[in-house]
């Protein structure tokens, strides 16, 4: 089976009802992205950190997946699919798909702050005082601005085996995650899905100007005739 390598951002959620990452304002539901999402912030108001999160965990739970997350899923019939994504969420896994790496955490799970590879499933609200076995406070199991991002070097490696790439949802101008696309083989197909592409087409790269619900499922079927 051909690998097709997927790198997914808030994009392909968004029509699913989660907030886009960052406003056109620069807010995050109202915050400074650094009050809630980074050490400092952490430091200075845990609470209101903890509250944030309840609540996108909150939100997450009451949303589905969507087309374009089925339809990567169905792809699995078809090719061996790695789904490399910018987003907090469980949207992919909920859809169906077997293999996805979350550069960025995930948003259903906490760790501790004293073993940071002490990690749990959460679904429920944290506070202040729900400690690890270690008696240490746990935290949102999320990258935040100025941390390092430990699966990088695997998504990394999942990009050098790619013989397709999907980009979905993303600008691909944030980084890391952004220079994720310089370890694809030279030359290998890329298909770029947005309704408002920031970069014009060339010989290998195919721009889909659509929103992810409508271009993914369409490229989806093309690649499953041409296996059947």
């Amino acid at each position: 089976m051909r690998n097709i390598v997927v790198l997914t951002g808030a994009g392909i959620s968004a029509e699913s009802g989660i907030k886009t990452f960052r406003d056109a304002d620069g807010l995050w539901e109202g915050h400074d992205v650094m009050e809630v999402a980074s050490p400092a912030g952490w430091h200075n108001n845990m609470e209101l950190v903890l509250d944030f999160y309840n609540k996108r965990r909150k939100q997450l739970l009451q949303v589905e997946p969507n087309a374009a997350h089925y339809a990567l899923a169905e792809l699995q019939d078809f090719f061996n699919v790695k789904i490399i994504t910018q987003n907090i969420d469980d949207l992919h896994e909920r859809a169906g798909s077997k293999n996805v790496t979350h550069l960025h955490g995930e948003l259903l799970k906490v760790r501790s702050t004293f073993d940071e590879d002490l990690v749990m499933d959460w679904k429920k609200d944290l506070s202040v005082g729900d400690f690890c076995e270690h008696h240490h406070q746990l935290r949102p199991h999320v990258v935040w601005f100025g941390e390092a991002v430990p699966m990088f070097l695997k998504a990394s490696q999942i990009c050098s085996e790619a013989h397709i790439l999907l980009i979905i949802g993303t600008s691909m101008q944030v980084y890391p995650a952004a220079g994720l696309i310089d370890f694809a083989p030279e030359g290998i197909p890329v298909y770029f899905i947005d309704p408002k592409p920031n970069i014009s087409s060339s010989e290998n790269l195919k721009i889909i100007p659509e929103k992810a619900s409508v271009g993914v499922p369409r490229l989806v079927d093309e690649f499953t005739k041409m296996k059947t």
